[in-house]
């Protein structure tokens, strides 16, 4: 039997567009999504993409990316597929609206696992750029009852175990974890291979699942969000510069130390 993996990816506005496109809807409390610059999948999720192949290079394997959402660009989120992931699920509805609780975000991707079936193993990125939370990998193997491993930079699979190398401060540790389980990659794995263009190619001619809340028997018990957006902006920023002139250098000198004095910087 091959091994069945799942892949958790996300679609996120592009980290690295310019500064002066990025803009808040304070009243909605929301990004607004810059035009002309189209979505990019999150990168730790494309380092999870990544961890899944090399797997699957190694034996034989078939691999399912999953994405939540209240709308996709199916050219983005095809990446995967056209990277060498079998099948693409899309959860879409708008109700599983991009929010920073992370609860809620777990909550739903759990009910396509189970509907789903069967993974023995689930890679996800170390967080994602929007929210940086890092959170919801630890709460879909919680959900799922799965041991989980943060922060790997390599997965490989020996019998009925997942191995991997995981980052610590110093150097890395080597983990086991009975299968099924969960784990969640960093860039320390290395670079995503670039899709080829019989990838792209074969990936135009698949077509996602896509369910919906109601599809996956979600009830509205369960998209209650638990956290609540107060507020959302970029924070204002403002430099100061005062040029300490004194008679001579020495005097500069005094008179800069007794500024730091009065800081409380020295």
């Amino acid at each position: 039997m091959p091994l069945k993996i799942a892949v958790l990816a996300k679609q996120v506005i592009d980290p690295e567009m310019p500064m002066a496109a990025f803009k808040i809807e304070a009243t909605a409390r929301k990004v607004v999504p810059p035009p002309n610059i189209p979505p990019v999948v999150n990168g730790f999720d494309e380092n999870a993409v990544e961890a899944a192949l090399r797997i699957k290079d190694a034996q034989e394997a078939t691999i399912t990316v999953i994405s939540s959402g209240t709308s996709f660009a199916l050219d983005v989120m095809k990446k995967p597929l056209s990277m060498g992931a079998n099948e693409l699920v899309l959860l879409q509805d708008d109700a599983f609206q991009n929010t920073p609780d992370s609860f809620f975000t777990a909550q739903i991707l759990a009910a396509a696992i189970r509907k789903l079936e069967g993974f023995d193993l689930i890679i996800c990125g170390r967080q994602a750029s929007d929210w940086d939370n890092a959170q919801v990998p630890l709460g879909v193997a919680e959900i799922l009852g799965l041991p989980c491993v943060a922060l790997c930079r390599k997965v490989g699979i020996k019998g009925a175990k997942v191995v991997v190398e995981r980052i610590t401060p110093d150097g890395y540790e080597v983990v086991e974890a009975t299968l099924p389980a969960l784990v969640t990659v960093s860039n320390e794995l290395g670079q995503p291979r670039y899709p080829t263009l019989r990838g792209i190619m074969a990936a135009t001619r698949k077509r996602p699942i896509i369910w919906s809340a109601a599809e996956l028997g979600i009830d509205a018990k369960q998209l209650r969000q638990r956290i609540t957006l107060h507020h959302l902006f970029v924070p204002v920023r403002s430099k100061e510069c005062e040029f300490i002139k004194g008679e001579t250098g020495a005097d500069s000198g005094r008179q800069l130390a007794l500024k730091l004095r009065e800081a409380k910087l020295i």
